[in-house]
């Protein structure tokens, strides 16, 4: 296993070389590019989490994060409520109900997994069961939105999707980073209290490396392409809103391990 998820990995950074190559070239990237970086690490983090959780305990964190956030997502793209006002273009390919692409909760899974999986090193193991829940689902959502600081505008500029209100946060609405701490936290919530555990039992730090190395990579990649398009700002923010989540991680596995 530990072997087929560096193969994909691996994969994933020679795309993300040639989207990159391609934007400093002034070229758009094929859209199966964009695709095919998704599905790599969502392939990871299926194949990571049946690994770590089992098969079964994987599917209900897949089937919950990808309810949530569609539910969230939808909701959001119809009201405005949950991240502030916007839509998606049609770059992303099929939308369900002509509202979210069906790519985006795959996403979500992608990066709210390998999230998942710091959070519970760094919340101590000897907390009781309800404050751990609580923290690894804080905690994680929080992991997750610092993903987002790099990712919402570089994915606005590249036409994925609009805000229909100029945003404080680089055109993005500050809401919008609300929203994605709520709708990470409310999966976790509800994936810890459905399986009734904290995951701590199945932690090995040699193989969760690999969750760390993939949010990671993402981040990196995010960050790469937002310097590639002249967006310094959101790389900087993005850069030191993940380093410490990915040292914090590094430094508990390694204390564990």
């Amino acid at each position: 296993m530990h072997r087929i998820l560096v193969v994909l990995l691996t994969l994933y950074v020679l795309n993300a070389i040639y989207i990159e190559v391609s934007l400093a070239a002034g070229n758009m990237p094929f859209f199966v590019s964009f695709a095919l970086s998704t599905l790599l690490v969502f392939a990871v983090a299926v194949l990571h989490a049946s690994h770590r959780l089992g098969w079964r305990r994987m599917l209900i964190l897949l089937a919950l994060t990808f309810s949530v956030s569609l539910l969230f997502e939808s909701v959001g793209v119809m009201t405005g409520f949950v991240y502030g006002p916007y839509h998606y273009t049609e770059q992303l390919g099929a939308k369900f109900l002509g509202l979210v692409p069906l790519f985006v909760p795959l996403g979500w899974f992608l990066m709210s997994y390998p999230s998942f999986v710091i959070a519970d090193w760094i919340i101590p193991s000897s907390l009781t069961f309800g404050k751990r829940v609580l923290g690894i689902a804080a905690l994680g959502g929080l992991i997750m939105t610092s993903w987002d600081l790099v990712v919402d505008p570089v994915r606005v500029q590249s036409g994925q999707w609009v805000w229909e209100a100029r945003g404080q946060y680089f055109g993005v609405p500050l809401q919008n980073y609300l929203g994605w701490w709520l709708t990470t936290f409310v999966t976790f919530i509800l994936f810890l209290s459905i399986t009734r555990c904290t995951s701590s039992e199945s932690r090995n730090a040699s193989f969760d490396n690999l969750a760390l190395i993939s949010y990671a990579l993402t981040g990196f990649t995010e960050i790469s392409a937002a310097l590639v398009i002249g967006l310094g700002g959101p790389a900087l923010a993005g850069f030191f809103a993940m380093i410490p989540w990915v040292i914090a991680g590094w430094v508990r596995m390694k204390e564990d391990g």
